[in-house]
């Protein structure tokens, strides 16, 4: 399968993680960018905060559209990310990638027992 497939199907996993559960497809995309489509993993990162928008602005407008969001309750943590990813944004060139990886890794697991327990 060549490179151009592998990442539109990276994406379409990626998409439909992210409508299914609300968010969550960068959880998808990133090791399917690096081990599967060959993305360098800085380049793989940056990826997935660029798709992050675009994935939830479509998942918000279907959650809008079948009123099931909340904009009022929305707000408060909208701001807060917006500000937390400014400063995510700035430091992200100086933290190493093993490190990107390890935080990745934590923060994966950290949300996966939330869900289970």
């Amino acid at each position: 399968m060549n490179r151009t497939w592998k990442l539109r199907l990276t994406g379409l996993a990626g998409g439909a993680v992210n409508g299914l559960f609300g968010g969550g497809g960068g959880m998808v995309l990133l090791p399917l960018l690096t081990r599967w489509c060959g993305v360098e993993p800085r380049r793989a990162f940056a990826g997935c905060v660029a798709v992050v928008l675009p994935l939830c602005a479509l998942s918000a407008a279907v959650y809008g559209w079948r009123g099931a969001l909340d904009w009022a309750a929305a707000w408060p943590y909208l701001a807060g990310g917006f500000i937390g990813g400014l400063i995510g944004g700035r430091v992200f060139e100086a933290v190493p990638v093993t490190w990107l990886r390890r935080l990745f890794a934590v923060f994966a697991l950290y949300g996966g027992v939330r869900y289970l327990l």
